[in-house]
């Protein structure tokens, strides 16, 4: 039996390769409801195309997925109240809407209202970036300030958040008795 879901919005953060998207996949298929996978990344080069080759890979057949690089708010909309949405990952949202030249405040605030009462419930990716030295150029330095900034706010406004080390989700919001069923 599936217990009853305590939480409508999760946010799974962590460094590049440490086990997050997993550990969201393992707590959306814990919710018993139908999975759906919004995706944000663009296979741009070799390496990202076979990095979404392996997520695809490793996710079972009862995921649905959205191709969502930019017009996420508009996939999270479009959710149905019995699904559940892994969003995978704010740090590609952020990093399109940069390429694409996009109001990035104006796209924020669509994303986070989009968060905030989405019509399932919906686990949010992100990358930590704070934990890095700082670096040398002004665009990465901006892309830093607001990944950081945008992880501050859907870490707050989420109902259980979660940060991954090497494959271990350590609660940061919510009960942590969630994550250690993972």
């Amino acid at each position: 039996m599936i217990p009853a879901l305590n939480w409508v919005t999760a946010f799974v953060v962590g460094g590049a390769s440490s086990g997050k998207t997993n550990i969201a996949e393992q707590l959306a298929e814990s919710t018993g409801r139908e999975l759906v996978y919004i995706a944000t990344a663009e296979p741009r080069d070799l390496e990202m195309s076979e990095k979404i080759a392996l997520h695809q890979s490793r996710r079972s057949k009862a995921w649905r997925t959205i191709e969502a690089p930019l017009r996420t708010d508009e996939a999270i909309r479009a959710l149905k109240s019995h699904e559940c949405a892994l969003l995978d990952c704010l740090t590609m949202w952020l990093s399109n809407h940069m390429h694409a030249g996009s109001d990035l405040e104006t796209e924020e605030i669509k994303l986070l209202n989009g968060l905030t009462f989405p019509p399932c419930p919906v686990i949010a990716v992100s990358n930590e970036v704070g934990c890095g030295i700082i670096p040398n150029n002004p665009l990465s330095r901006e892309f830093n300030e607001r990944q950081g900034r945008l992880n501050q706010k859907a870490a707050a406004q989420a109902d259980i958040a979660s940060a991954v080390i090497s494959g271990i989700p350590i609660p940061l919001r919510g009960d942590p008795a969630i994550w250690k069923t993972l």
